[in-house]
């Protein structure tokens, strides 16, 4: 049995990821305001074609977190 250690991981830039935090925060934000506004158009005003609206937003916002996600193990 042989006790090597592990390769070291690679280090994080902490500032690219904070960017990128943020953007994906900033993101998310205009998705959850468009998607609020959506959601009212479709169930206050019955306008239809606003829950498409909606899931755009909802897979607008999923995209933004992905990214980040894949920023993160990019490093």
């Amino acid at each position: 049995m042989t006790d090597e250690p592990a390769a070291n991981p690679p280090m994080i830039d902490v500032a690219r990821q904070r960017r990128r935090l943020i953007i994906m925060v900033a993101i998310d934000g205009v998705c959850f305001a468009i998607a609020l506004a959506a959601m009212a158009g479709n169930m206050v005003f019955h306008i239809g074609w606003m829950m498409w609206v909606f899931l755009a937003a909802l897979l607008a916002g999923f995209a933004a977190q992905g990214w980040l996600i894949a920023g993160l193990r990019k490093g």
